[in-house]
């Protein structure tokens, strides 16, 4: 496919196919510059041009400066993206030969593997794998027959049974995707988490035929979309009706679909009268997208809730003690008295101190179990209980100190 050329080529180069086969090379003239400029900087790089080490020079290079995130990791990215392409080609080829799908022909095969370029470079370790372009022969069939096998799961998956398995990040991705605005990402965004949280109560695991929802879940989620939009939505907008929920849910459907398994073309593919030679538009990926900033925005919000909800837990479940046990936690954590001092306060025991403090954290830890277990819908191991108990003493010391709540009068 490639004939012997000259590295700077092999680092600046993409494949065009036509006709689902490979048709020629087209060079990108920004990244030629860059590796002419490298080149000229580089009196080791130079040296190593023509050698039979160069491409695993380059390789290494350009995978350092792409690792290290930087402003320059886009564009290291397009250069290994470059030196990939004949690898990725062979591997479509391999996967073709060995899949018949009928939707999929080699153009798409190719398309689907750079797609994924981001991937074969985060597995790849220089350490173990001495070879970016072996270890990338290896990895893109790995990751096109993932794919293939996502697709089948997929499509053997009614809308219902996809949205239940798909993650909020992929949903989110779909609607952008889509060309949603920010308002209608975040109404289908919350219709998709209402539908999840109330379908996912009374269905089995693993099962993979779903009963088609009925109208009571419809209305229980119109229900809840309407109560959770004051806090999940900015504006919350008008109340849905359960047909409308319905609707966009089958909607975001057939987004997630389109998104997870889009009809390709090939991916570099220009008109016939474009000169090969013609300078590519590379983005610098500077500017967060939008659907970045959501998530960033809804995982800070989520936060928050979370926060809110366990602190009125508790602050529940403290009004549950005794009242004798209410004054010592006011005096231990609100005050900071030591145990000395309170029993000189109160004028008893030390062990009863001891004992109303620990039953009192006891009975606050079960409470906070049992919220997590009902709002999670997941059994909490001993790590997690562990971790619960550190929480609570944090939010004893910190939160509960600062709450200004008051213990009844003895």
């Amino acid at each position: 496919m490639r004939p012997r050329r000259a590295i700077i080529e092999i680092f600046s180069t993409f494949a065009e196919l036509e006709n689902d086969k490979f048709s020629k090379w087209v060079t990108d003239i920004r990244l030629r510059r860059s590796m002419e400029n490298c080149r000229q900087s580089s009196l080791e790089a130079g040296n190593l041009l023509e050698d039979v080490g160069a491409e695993h020079f380059w390789s290494l290079y350009w995978y350092r400066i792409w690792r290290l995130k930087s402003q320059s990791s886009n564009l290291a990215k397009q250069h290994l993206s470059a030196y990939l392409q004949e690898t990725c080609y062979w591997a479509a080829e391999k996967i073709l030969a060995r899949f018949t799908i009928n939707q999929y022909g080699l153009a798409d095969y190719f398309q689907m593997g750079i797609a994924e370029i981001e991937k074969i470079l985060e597995g790849y370790n220089p350490e173990k794998n001495s070879n970016l372009k072996t270890y990338a022969s290896m990895a893109f069939p790995s990751r096109l027959k993932d794919i293939l096998r996502q697709t089948k799961e997929a499509d053997i998956s009614s809308n219902w049974g996809l949205l239940r398995k798909v993650s909020k990040k992929l949903v989110l991705e779909a609607l952008d995707n889509a060309g949603l605005s920010c308002v209608q990402i975040s109404q289908y965004r919350l219709a998709w988490t209402c539908f999840k949280m109330l379908y996912l109560q009374n269905q089995p695991g693993g099962s993979q035929k779903l009963p088609e929802p009925d109208n009571k879940l419809w209305t229980d989620v119109a229900n809840l979309y309407n109560s959770e939009r004051y806090t999940q939505i900015n504006p919350p907008g008008s109340e849905c009706s359960p047909e409308i929920i319905q609707q966009w849910l089958s909607q975001t459907a057939i987004y997630v679909r389109a998104y997870l398994y889009p009809s390709v073309a090939s991916l570099n593919r220009y008109n016939s009268e474009e000169d090969s030679n013609q300078e590519f538009d590379i983005k610098d990926g500077s500017s967060e997208s939008l659907i970045t900033t959501i998530i960033d925005q809804e995982e800070a919000q989520e936060r928050k809730n979370k926060l809110l909800q366990m602190n009125q837990v508790l602050l529940s479940a403290f009004e549950q003690l005794e009242t004798q046990s209410q004054i010592i936690f006011e005096l231990y954590y609100q005050q900071g008295m030591t145990q000395q001092q309170i029993i000189q306060k109160l004028k008893i025991s030390q062990p009863t101190i001891s004992r109303r403090l620990l039953k009192g954290r006891e009975s606050l830890l079960e409470a906070l179990i049992n919220w997590s277990q009902q709002s999670e819908n997941i059994s909490v191991n001993c790590n997690q209980i562990k971790d619960m108990s550190a929480a609570l003493e944090e939010w004893l010391r910190i939160n509960y100190a600062q709450s200004g709540l008051k213990a009844p009068s003895a």
